[in-house]
C-alpha cells in the first residue's frame, strides 16, 4: 500500500518542476545569471519538497502502519467475536441434538418395554391356550379310550362267554356220546359180521366220521370228496376249510380227514393178547405199526400238497380200542407225525379237535369284528394325526413371531449401543485454531 501511494505524494512536485522549466523558457534570460539564480532556487526548493515529501512520506508510512495494525486487530477481534458465535451456535445445536436423542432413546426404550410387556402378555396367552387346548384334547383322548374300552371289552366277554359255553355244551354231548358208545360196546360182536368185508369197514369209518364232522362244524366249514392237490384225481373223504391268505375259493387251504380200519391186524392182536401169547401179540403189534405206517403214507402221498393243503393230515381211526391200542405203541403217533405228517386221532379225539376248530373259527370271526373296531380307531388316528400336524403348524407360526419380536428386541438394543456412542461429542476447543487459520 505504501508503494502505490508515493506515486501520487510525488505528482505535485513533479508537476511544479515542469511549471517552473516552462516558466524559465518563457522568461529567457540572456546573461545566464537569473537561470542559475532560479535553479539555486530550484535546488533548494525541490530540497525543500523532497525533505518536506520524505517527511510526509515518513508520516504517511507510520500512518499506514498504525492503519494495518488497528486493521488486523479489528479483524482478528471480528475473527473472534464470529469463532465465538459459532462456537455458541454450535454448542446450543449440540445440546439441541443431545436433547433430541435423549428424548428419541426415551421414547425407544418405552417402545422396547412395552413390546417386551406385550411379547410376555401374548407368550403367557399362547401358552394358556395350548394348555387348555391339549388338556382338552387329553380328556377327550381318555373319554374315546374309555368308550372304546368299555365296548371292546364288553363284546370279547360276551362273544368269549357265547363260545365257551357253545365249547361246554358240545363237551356234555361229547360226553352223551361216550355213554352211547360204552352202550353200544355190547354189540361189537354183531358188528364184526358187517365189518368183514373191507368196503362195508371203510364205509363205517366214513359214516362215523361224517357223523362227527356234521355234528360239530357248519356245512360251509367243510368238504366232501375232496380233490386236494392240483391236477389231481385222487380225492379225500372229508377236508376241512381253513381260512387262507387270500378271500374265496382261491385262498381256501384244505385240511385232509380220511377215515381207515386195519380190523384184521387188530383182530390178530387181540386174540393173541386173550390167548396169552407173547409171541404172538409182539407180531401181532409189528404187523399192525406197518399197517397203519402204511395207510398214514397213503394219506400223505395222495391228499398233502401245501400249500394248498395243511403240512399235516388227520387220520380217523373209528374204535377207541384201535386208537387206544396205536397210541400204547411206543414212538409210533410220534412217528407218524415226524415221517408222514400225519395225526392220529380216536372218535372223542377227533371231537375234542373239531370242537377247538371250531372255537377257533369264533375266535377269527370275532377277530374280524374286532379289526373294524381297529380300523375306526385307526381312522380316528389319523385325523388326531392331522390335528397334530395342523397344531404343530401353528406352534411354528407362533415361535416364528416370537423370534421376529426377539429379533426386533435385539436390533433395538443394537440401536441403543449405536445412540449411545453418538450422544457423546468431541471437545469445543478442538476446531478453533483450524477456524482461525481458515480466514
Amino acid at each position: 500500500m505504501g508503494d502505490a501511494v508515493l506515486p501520487i505524494l510525488l505528482l505535485p512536485a513533479l508537476a511544479s518542476l515542469v511549471l517552473l522549466v516552462m516558466l524559465l523558457r518563457r522568461v529567457g534570460d540572456p546573461g545566464g545569471k537569473g537561470v542559475e539564480t532560479r535553479l539555486e532556487l530550484l535546488d533548494r526548493s525541490l530540497e525543500r519538497s523532497d525533505r518536506l515529501l520524505r517527511e510526509e512520506m515518513g508520516r504517511l508510512r507510520e500512518l499506514l502502519v498504525q492503519q494495518q495494525r488497528e486493521g488486523r486487530e479489528e479483524q482478528a477481534a471480528s475473527l473472534r467475536g464470529f469463532g465465538e458465535a459459532q462456537l455458541r451456535r454450535m454448542t446450543e445445536i449440540a445440546s439441541l441434538q443431545r436433547s433430541q436423542l435423549d428424548a428419541f432413546a426415551e421414547q425407544l426404550k418405552t417402545l422396547t418395554q412395552m413390546n417386551e410387556v406385550k411379547l410376555e402378555k401374548l407368550r403367557d396367552t399362547v401358552e394358556g391356550r395350548l394348555k387348555s387346548l391339549q388338556e382338552e384334547n387329553a380328556a377327550k383322548l381318555e373319554q374315546m379310550r374309555t368308550t372304546v374300552d368299555e365296548k371292546l371289552h364288553a363284546t370279547l366277554e360276551k362273544r368269549l362267554g357265547e363260545s365257551f359255553q357253545l365249547v361246554s355244551e358240545r363237551l356234555e354231548l361229547v360226553h352223551k356220546g361216550l355213554g352211547e358208545m360204552q352202550g353200544l360196546a355190547a354189540g361189537v360182536g354183531d358188528l364184526k359180521k358187517v365189518l368183514t368185508n373191507v368196503k362195508s369197514r371203510g364205509t363205517f369209518g366214513e359214516i362215523q366220521l361224517g357223523a362227527l364232522l356234521e355234528q360239530v362244524l357248519t356245512p360251509e366249514q367243510y368238504g366232501v370228496n375232496v380233490a386236494t392237490r392240483p391236477g389231481s384225481s385222487e380225492r379225500v373223504e372229508f377236508a376241512i376249510r381253513l381260512p387262507g391268505r387270500e378271500p374265496g375259493e382261491g385262498g381256501t387251504v384244505w385240511l385232509p380227514l380220511d377215515a381207515k380200519f386195519p380190523q384184521e391186524d387188530y383182530l390178530r392182536l387181540v386174540e393173541a393178547q386173550e390167548q396169552g401169547s407173547p409171541e404172538g401179540v409182539a407180531e401181532a403189534g409189528r404187523q399192525l405199526e406197518r399197517q397203519v405206517k402204511a395207510m398214514a403214507a397213503t394219506v400223505r402221498d395222495k391228499y398233502l400238497e401245501p400249500p394248498h393243503t395243511t403240512d399235516f393230515a388227520i387220520m380217523f381211526l373209528p374204535t377207541e380200542g384201535l386208537y387206544a391200542e396205536v397210541l400204547r405203541r411206543s414212538g409210533l403217533v410220534e412217528s407218524l407225525q415226524r415221517d408222514f405228517r400225519v395225526v392220529v386221532a380216536g372218535p372223542t379225539t377227533l371231537a375234542a379237535l373239531l370242537n377247538s376248530l371250531q372255537l377257533g373259527f369264533r375266535t377269527l370271526a370275532i377277530e374280524k369284528r374286532s379289526s373294524e373296531v381297529w380300523q375306526l380307531l385307526g381312522a380316528v388316528k389319523g385325523e388326531f394325526g392331522k390335528f397334530g400336524d395342523i397344531l404343530e403348524k401353528t406352534k411354528k407360526k407362533l415361535d416364528e413371531a416370537s423370534s421376529s419380536i426377539e429379533s426386533a428386541a435385539v436390533r433395538t438394543r443394537a440401536i441403543e449401543r449405536k445412540l449411545r456412542t453418538v450422544q457423546e461429542l468431541p471437545p469445543a476447543g478442538g476446531d478453533t485454531p483450524a477456524e482461525e487459520e481458515n480466514p
